[in-house]
């Protein structure tokens, strides 16, 4: 959509929400979906218009208590409007706040909720960044002030020490954890850079992934914007009333919030290091007991030689895919003659489906698919 029908869209959603009595906001479990959450939320506030937030894992309906019903990072059926099906929902979210109430719009959140989208801000975002006086600067994106602690749990990532605090310390032994110009960043940058991708089981892309990592933003409540983003997509998978808390601005929420992605980021990386992985052409394969959404993230650009990448536990499974494929789109080609209940959620990058079928019949149809493309 040009700038200008953004730009329209965004004013008409505006003027729907300030005369609504009551808005529910519904974000899908992702960082994308609670980031956008937080910035709508911030400007209703700010404009004395109530609202709800509740993150939604399964089917969103429509609210009869509210007037305006927004799915946030999910296509969904029985709302009044979705964001984040074309672009980020936390840019369109931006967009939307600025038009409620300009003082109010959290340029730290929504640029979080895209970079956890896997994209890069754009726009009004970028301008938004810059007049914010948040640059780029050398390093590594962690959300902590201690580096081990931000680099063992980073789910940005995944190299040998992750998940492991001694391990990190062990890698870093020759270089300050606590850096102190940009020489010494740029030192600690190469370090894990070269450990990503030297890594015995690391896939030729991960060369690639490890750049997503490095030149953070500087700045956000959590020292970076991109380790703000992790914190957020990993909170609301293990615990959504702190994801939410931390968009909103809670300070008291930090701690419980940075406990979730602990956790989470350990789950991801230990499961994934010692996953079992089949690879088929085009595929790759591992079936789990873990948060499969990060998995397959990580699976797909740390260790996969194959666009796409297949984690199933006992009730789903998630797909996620290289620029050249649609995630989305394969997992709901595969599986439209199989009876499921639900529908695939995600995006082009990262789809999921609740399936607690036979993996090998999944696998075959995925198959099937590519060699039809």
């Amino acid at each position: 959509m040009a700038a200008t029908g953004r730009q329209t869209a965004a004013a008409d959603l505006a003027a729907s929400l300030r005369e609504a009595g009551f808005v529910r906001l519904a974000p899908a479990a992702t960082g994308d979906g609670v980031a956008a959450a937080g910035v709508l939320a911030r400007s209703l506030s700010a404009i004395d218009i109530p609202y709800q937030i509740g993150v939604e894992t399964g089917e969103t309906s429509r609210s009869t208590e509210a007037d305006v019903t927004l799915a946030l990072d999910r296509d969904q059926p029985g709302v009044d409007e979705t964001l984040g099906t074309a672009r980020p929902a936390s840019a369109a979210a931006f967009e939307v706040a600025r038009t409620l109430d300009d003082q109010s719009a959290s340029v730290a959140v929504a640029a979080a909720g895209v970079l956890a989208s896997g994209k890069e801000p754009t726009g009004q975002l970028v301008e938004a960044i810059a007049e914010a006086g948040i640059k780029r600067r050398p390093g590594v994106t962690v959300p902590t002030d201690d580096l081990v602690d931000g680099l063992a749990h980073s789910t940005r990532l995944h190299a040998p020490f992750s998940g492991d605090p001694d391990a990190v310390r062990n890698t870093l032994q020759n270089v300050s954890i606590e850096p102190q110009d940009d020489e010494e960043r740029r030192r600690l940058a190469s370090i894990v850079a070269l450990q990503v991708a030297d890594a015995g089981d690391a896939a030729t892309r991960a060369a690639e992934s490890i750049a997503d990592a490095l030149r953070p933003h500087a700045g956000g409540p959590l020292v970076t914007l991109e380790g703000y983003g992790d914190v957020l997509d990993a909170a609301v998978r293990e615990d959504p009333g702190a994801a939410v808390a931390i968009a909103l601005g809670h300070e008291d929420a930090r701690a419980d919030a940075l406990d979730a992605w602990r956790s989470h980021a350990r789950s991801a990386h230990e499961t994934l290091a010692e996953a079992s992985i089949q690879r088929h052409s085009g595929l790759v394969v591992a079936e789990i007991e873990g948060p499969i959404e990060t998995i397959a993230r990580l699976l797909r650009d740390y260790r996969s030689p194959e666009p796409l990448a297949l984690v199933a536990d006992e009730d789903r499974v998630a797909l996620a895919a290289t620029g050249e494929h649609d995630a989305a789109t394969v997992l709901e080609t595969a599986t439209e003659s199989f009876d499921l209940s639900g529908r695939v959620a995600g995006d082009a990058d990262l789809a999921t489906q609740q399936y607690p079928g036979d993996v090998e019949r999944l696998v075959a149809a995925i198959r099937e698919v590519n060699r039809d493309a």
